[in-house]
């Protein structure tokens, strides 16, 4: 762009802007004028209506009527649904206050560019000196702050936003002119820095901008790091930053602006978890009961005050509580010292306190619930951390437990929110802990650090169970499917208890440890249907484990079996093994006896073939291998014996069962089972005169054919009997119909 046209623009721009404002001024004219004529006639004498003039009785009930259908009733309240702040909408606001003044925080974004474009342009041609240049940017923030003092009366929010400009301008000035030009000595930057922070929080003060504290506490935050030269002096900054956050602990006493709060919450715990993870010192245990009483204070001025506590209060109660034991137990734990429950202790004394005085005053409300959340968390943190557990893990499950039982009592969606996030990073860090066990050496059964972590997630994940199921279904919408919560709860609680097994038996053969990994399985899936109503488990949910519960037995049976026994006659591992490896079959009759029916397991008729399949392999698979352990001593027998059992008994064995479901079908009058039997039997009849028949010598086939003739005579004689019983009952039922008529 050349310079005229450029001059033509500047010349254009200026008279524009004097056109806009002229029309401005006439119009705040008009409405000045506007304003005295409305309150001029709202000043002259109203006309009173004539004494004689009786009044419209039926309007007047008209009214009363009208008023009643529009003035709703006053909903008591009861002491049984305690009263909840109303919650603040934090996003409404904020986005109320961007789409009002979008253009003026662009319009002073883009001056503070454009201003250092042209500084920088200056000193790309060597106009001014690096004196110069952070004088010329001391002026313009001086300057800036000069424009917004003079309109601070009549526009206050634009005046907020172009003092927070002049703030960043001053601020920005300095630490160039200390980092680039070497202008000031570190100290000297800091003390200027330091002091344009103070006038800014005064300046804030003045104009009652809760804006413009929050530009000066970020700038007050950031000043550290504007004049870092690399070294770590945190001694020195934890007390600057100390200072700053009781001023805004005054502040906010004196004005109620909480958003100032929770920006020096955010800067002060992200500086002091850094130092902490990367210089942990014993000093730094001072900083964070400093920061602690701070922070505590400031979430407790409006309980303290009017007896009432919002959600904003209760997270920042739960967020100082949990990030202040993080660093102090992660610092105690990096120095070796003892003992680092210490801490958790004495901050749940405190909220006890707090408890004892609400429950002195038989105040069992909101305040209430949560010091008692609160309280029995810290004491559960320390127990955990007496017995060497992984921290992060365990607080933090700890912690969703926590919100999740704030949001059951308050019912504050954000608590919801909070929860939503923090617990699939408890997921995360207990997988972390469970990678703990691929490198661990000789750790004490149940009493090792990793499984006692886990032990506290369990114990979080049943407590999120109990809460979740006691929380009304109207407080679950939006709440992420109950169903999915419950099977990740579930899997955790699994996971983690067998892989402590594991671990314990992982020096052994690995037939064994296949066989017990699949009979806790098992067990674990049929105690959560032995506690279905107590865990209140949807019918869905239950015909889903039991179908697991199949597949874990089938898989038993069919390889786990073969496993077992090829160690067994191997020698690797004792008989009396086998027998504990036969334990599976205590729940597998309950389920078969009792549970498919209260869970609706047989609402389809392939239920009754997938169990029925899975109990004759069960049946056959251990006949087949007590057979084959007796019968034989080592492998190569075992191979005689196995092709003697497949011939000779497993057709016997296929027809007995056979005959025992035709009998329940009959029995039962269901005609699954009886499709079952007559099926399994044609199975059986294929098997023999085609395949085994040939196989057997003159004695096994002559013993075989008797003994399935028998056999089939019995259940055809059975068959029959129960038949004319049926038959019997049917007929007698129809006799006493027709006498009954008659």
């Amino acid at each position: 762009m050349n310079e005229p046209l450029l001059i033509i623009l500047i010349i254009a721009v200026v008279f524009i802007f004097g056109r806009l404002n002229s029309k401005i001024k006439r119009l705040e004219n008009e409405v000045s004028q506007l304003n005295k004529r409305i309150n001029s006639s709202l000043d002259q004498p109203k006309i009173i209506q004539n004494q004689n003039q009786q009044p419209d009785h039926t309007s007047i009930a008209e009214q009363n009527n009208t008023l009643k259908t529009i003035i709703p009733k006053e909903t008591p309240v009861t002491n049984d649904s305690p009263v909840l702040p109303q919650e603040k909408d934090w996003i409404a606001p904020v986005m109320d206050f961007l789409k009002q003044n979008a253009l003026t925080v662009i319009g002073i974004f883009t001056l503070v560019l454009g201003i250092g474009y042209f500084v920088k342009y200056a000193i790309d041609n060597n106009w001014i000196g690096e004196t110069a240049r952070a004088g010329i940017g001391l002026c313009t923030g001086a300057g800036i702050l000069l424009t917004g003092y003079f309109l601070r009366k009549n526009y206050s929010v634009f005046s907020s936003i172009i003092t927070g400009g002049g703030i960043a301008v001053l601020y920005f000035t300095t630490t160039i002119a200390f980092r680039e030009y070497h202008l000031f000595t570190q100290n000297t930057a800091f003390a200027v820095i330091t002091f344009i922070t103070i006038v800014s929080i005064l300046l804030s003060y003045y104009y009652k901008s809760e804006i413009l504290i929050i530009f000066s506490l970020i700038g007050g935050f950031s000043a550290p790091l504007m004049i870092s030269t690399g070294q770590s002096n945190y001694h020195f900054l934890f007390t600057y930053l100390t200072l700053l956050n009781i001023g805004m602990l005054v502040v906010v006493f004196l004005k109620h602006w909480r958003s100032i709060g929770w920006v020096s919450f955010f800067f002060t715990t992200l500086y002091i978890l850094y130092w902490t993870y990367n210089q942990p010192q014993l000093l730094s245990i001072v900083f964070y009961s400093i920061n602690y009483i701070i922070f505590y204070v400031f979430a407790l001025q409006e309980y303290l005050r009017k007896k009432t506590i919002s959600a904003s209060d209760i997270l920042m109660l739960v967020l100082i509580n949990f990030s202040s034991i993080i660093g102090m137990v992660y610092v105690f734990n990096k120095l070796n010292y003892e003992p680092s429950a210490i801490f958790p202790i004495i901050f749940a004394l405190l909220n006890g306190a707090l408890l004892f005085r609400e429950h002195a005053q038989k105040n069992i409300g909101i305040a209430y619930s949560v010091f008692a959340g609160i309280t029995i968390s810290l004491v559960t943190i320390a127990t955990a951390l007496l017995f060497k557990v992984h921290l992060i893990t365990s607080v933090w499950a700890v912690e969703a437990t926590l919100l999740l039982f704030i949001w059951k009592k308050t019912n504050l969606k954000i608590f919801k929110t909070c929860f939503s996030v923090l617990f699939p990073l408890v997921i995360i860090a207990q997988i972390m802990t469970w990678l703990q066990y691929i490198n661990a050496n000789q750790l004490a059964i149940v009493f090792n650090p990793i499984f006692l972590t886990s032990l506290v997630t369990v114990i979080s994940m049943v407590v999120n169970l109990f809460l979740l199921k006691k929380i009304h279904e109207t407080q679950k919408q939006g709440f992420f499917p109950e169903t999915i919560f419950s099977m990740i709860s579930y899997a955790v609680i699994y996971t983690a208890m067998l892989l402590e097994i594991i671990y314990h038996i992982s020096g052994m053969q690995g037939s064994v440890i296949i066989s017990i990994g699949v009979l806790f399985s098992i067990y674990y899936l049929f105690i959560l249907l032995l506690l279905k109503e107590q865990l209140s488990l949807n019918s869905s949910f239950q015909n889903g484990l039991i179908y697991l519960l199949l597949l874990l037995v089938a898989v038993h049976v069919s390889f786990s079996a073969s496993e077992v026994s090829t160690s067994i006659l191997s020698h690797r591992i004792p008989f009396s093994f086998y027998w504990i490896h036969l334990l599976y079959w205590l729940p597998f009759l309950y389920l078969y006896a009792a549970t498919p029916r209260s869970a609706d397991f047989y609402t389809t008729k392939t239920s009754y073939w997938i169990i029925s399949f899975v109990f004759v392999l069960s049946v056959s698979s251990t006949f087949y291998h007590l057979y084959m352990l007796t019968m034989a001593n080592d492998i190569p027998s075992s191979y005689k014996a196995s092709r003697h059992f497949n011939i000779l008994f497993l057709p016997i064995l296929w027809t007995v069962i056979a005959t025992v479901f035709i009998y329940i079908g009959l029995q039962k009058k269901n005609p699954e089972y009886n499709k079952i039997g007559f099926a399994l039997i044609g199975i059986m009849a294929v098997k023999l005169y085609a395949y085994d028949v040939w196989q057997m010598d003159n004695i096994s086939r002559i013993i075989a054919f008797i003994i399935l003739g028998v056999i089939l005579l019995l259940s055809s004689f059975m068959f029959q009997r129960l038949k004319n019983i049926i038959t019997n009952l049917v007929d007698k039922k129809e006799i006493q119909d027709e006498n009954m008529q008659s």
